[in-house]
């Protein structure tokens, strides 16, 4: 398995490249796409659109109260970030799983530091065809998403040669 200090390493790594990315990004949406039309690409698959989402995932819980949104999605997201930080780093993992968990929790704290600084996180883009698309997302949505299959697969492929051992 990975040591200590290696898994320190990864996540540090992980974490600070998650976060450099997602707020460059962010920065750049509201510098050149706030207040613009939604820009269009390769026929209308990619969507550029700069918005602001108090909610959580597509919106949720963005009619709450602000108290209620602080306390849900800044004060209950920081402690369970700080949760599975302190599982990162006792658990024993895989790198793939390590990988996975570093991704999703990145991803996480980069959309909390836009929700403790701001009250809400930048989003801007949007994929899909025709009427079939995703809601609008950023980059940390992105590494969540990626960490969480990360995982996934992971234990999958556990799972199947698990079943092939004799």
């Amino acid at each position: 398995m990975i040591g200590p200090s290696t898994k320190r390493l990864i996540l540090l790594a992980v974490t600070l490249l998650t976060i450099g990315c997602d707020q460059a990004t962010k920065h750049l949406a509201a510098t050149h796409l706030a207040g613009q039309p939604p820009r269009r690409y390769l026929a209308d698959t990619v969507r550029i659109h700069y918005v602001q989402n108090p909610g959580a995932f597509l919106g949720l819980g963005a009619g709450l109260p602000p108290w209620a949104r602080t306390a849900v999605f800044t004060v209950g997201t920081a402690i369970a970030l700080l949760l599975m930080a302190a599982a990162a780093l006792r658990g024993t993992w895989t790198t793939p799983q390590l990988l996975g968990l570093g991704l999703f929790w990145a991803g996480g704290v980069s959309n909390l530091i836009d929700r403790a600084l701001y009250g809400r996180v930048s989003d801007f883009l949007n994929v899909g065809i025709g009427s079939l698309r995703t809601g609008i997302f950023n980059v940390a949505d992105m590494v969540i998403m990626l960490g969480l299959l990360v995982v996934v697969v992971d234990h999958a492929r556990r799972l199947q040669q698990g079943r092939q051992a004799p």
